[in-house]
């Protein structure tokens, strides 16, 4: 006889809203996509999530601000980005990130924008206010992991770029990744910074970005995962080619002699240069492959992480390669997180997404082993 539980579960299932325990340790079913489910330690089995966690306001709006030849739009950027970042209070999406986690159990977590912000900004001598904020977004994650009983630990960082736009506001940018339970950490750990990037583009701001590579085993078989966020445009450039150029980097860092798998928001849509270069590499699009004639669409909720925008663009991805069998290049499942109202966190004004973007977790079948 099946347990009231896993009735309960069965049945939310169908209604595509699932059921998660918050033990380590008790497969797990369930995403925020369509109905979906995984059956947890399966031996042939690699789940991997991509999240961008959101810096928590549009720091692109203040970059263009202080880059324009007006200095009289710089302090409201400022100010509009400081008060954002209070509507969209980390604290708070620190817990929903770590509930998606419960009930997606991915082995490795690719987290992207995990932020250092700290402002100390006297703006009284032109009748504004003195602005004092701090947060350290790993911390708050690691802390909201520990309360839900869920042991992910850090495999690796990489420190994308620090910038100081105006004295007393430094923003620092990492890219971190996590393991879980049952992966094994191999030598021959990377995280450095790519050779191709934007540099300065305003006093104070140079912006870099790269990657976190991580050989690990889950299961006894043997994985490389690379975490990345490319370069989005900037001031309405289009930076597709310096995308190309990143992406190719990060292919020809990975070993072809078993499973590799890269992770991230790439800032661009399939069939662009970026994608041609994965796909000429011999990666495949977990999602296109998948989930065939589905948009997929993983960007943005509005700054404000509210309902008044819908996503209209995929540029999050898991990409695979050495996972296939004959004709098909992996198998599994991907589903997204973070866009239900469900999922939607109490705030500090209103209700808000833990994110700008969806997450994307992809339950990848080696048939290779």
């Amino acid at each position: 006889m099946k347990s009231p539980t896993r009735l309960l579960c069965s049945g939310l299932l169908l209604l595509a809203l699932g059921c998660a325990s918050e033990s380590p340790t008790t497969p797990v079913t369930v995403a925020g996509d369509e109905a979906n489910f995984r059956i947890a330690g399966s031996p042939h089995q690699l789940v991997v999530m991509s999240r961008n966690i959101y810096v928590g306001a549009d720091v692109d709006a203040v970059i263009g601000a202080l880059s324009s030849p007006d200095p009289a739009d710089d302090v409201p950027a400022l100010l509009q980005a400081v008060g954002t970042l209070q509507e969209t209070d980390f604290s708070v999406r620190a817990d929903g990130f770590a509930r998606e986690i419960a009930r997606t159990r991915p082995d490795i977590v690719g987290l992207l924008e995990v932020s250092q912000i700290d402002i100390d900004l006297d703006l009284t001598p032109l009748g504004g206010p003195h602005i004092v904020a701090h947060e350290d977004f790993l911390p708050e994650i690691q802390a909201a992991l520990a309360r839900h009983r869920l042991p992910y630990r850090v495999a690796a960082s990489n420190r994308n770029f620090a910038v100081e736009p105006v004295p007393g506001v430094k923003l620092v940018d990492y890219d971190v990744t996590l393991i879980g339970p049952g992966v094994h950490l191999e030598p021959g750990v990377v995280a450095k910074n790519f050779a191709t990037n934007v540099g300065p583009v305003a006093p104070g701001v140079s912006l870099t970005y790269g990657y976190v590579l991580i050989p690990v085993r889950v299961h006894g078989q043997q994985y490389t995962v690379l975490t990345t966020h490319l370069q989005d445009d900037v001031g309405g450039t289009d930076l597709s080619l310096l995308r190309a150029a990143q992406m190719q980097e990060a292919v020809a860092a990975l070993p072809a002699t078993h499973p590799a798998v890269i992770i991230g928001d790439l800032n661009d849509e399939a069939g662009t240069p970026m994608y041609q270069v994965a796909a000429g590499a011999g990666f495949s699009d977990a999602w296109a492959v998948l989930r065939p004639g589905q948009p997929g669409y993983t960007c943005c909720h509005s700054t404000v992480l509210t309902t008044t925008r819908v996503p209209n663009q995929r540029i999050d991805f898991v990409l695979a390669r050495g996972f296939g069998r004959g004709s098909l290049p992996v198998g599994g499942f991907v589903a997204r997180t973070g866009f239900l109202p469900w999922e939607m966190l109490a705030g500090p004004l209103h209700p808000i997404f833990v994110s700008d973007h969806l997450g994307l977790v992809a339950w990848l079948t080696n048939f290779q082993h």
